[in-house]
């Protein structure tokens, strides 16, 4: 078993940066594909951001492209979320999740094959 923690999250206004990290244990972190999704309340879970094992291949959705990056330190067991020029629309609970498999872009994006997933970090962007 797969335990994710999430940190990072806060209160930021909007043009600010926060950078979240998501803590894995239990597995071989190397092993798993990691994502961030977020929620916005009233919405429906979105894709941010995917990065493969070795960090070689990365994707971002267009709302996020160009103003977050997503890393991984697998010697630390850790994934980041680094969010620059952060917008209202940004505000959501966050979520990281862990996937054995690499399909595609498509179909990592849909969340409907990851193995675990954190409990969420809130992040809130202020106008």
């Amino acid at each position: 078993q797969v335990q994710l923690v999430e940190s990072g999250g806060g209160l930021v206004q909007a043009g600010g940066s926060l950078r979240l990290s998501c803590a894995a244990s239990g597995r071989t972190f190397s092993n798993f594909n990691m994502a961030w999704f977020r929620q916005a309340p009233g919405k429906e879970r979105e894709f941010a951001a995917v990065i493969s094992r070795t960090g070689g291949v990365t994707y971002y959705a267009d709302s996020v492209k160009g103003r977050f990056t997503i890393s991984r330190d697998n010697a630390k067991n850790t994934v980041y979320l680094q969010m620059n020029s952060l917008k209202p629309e940004d505000t959501a609970v966050y979520y990281c999740a862990a996937d054995r498999s690499w399909g595609t872009v498509a179909t990592m994006a849909t969340g409907s094959t990851y193995d675990y997933w954190g409990q969420g970090t809130q992040v809130t962007v202020s106008s």
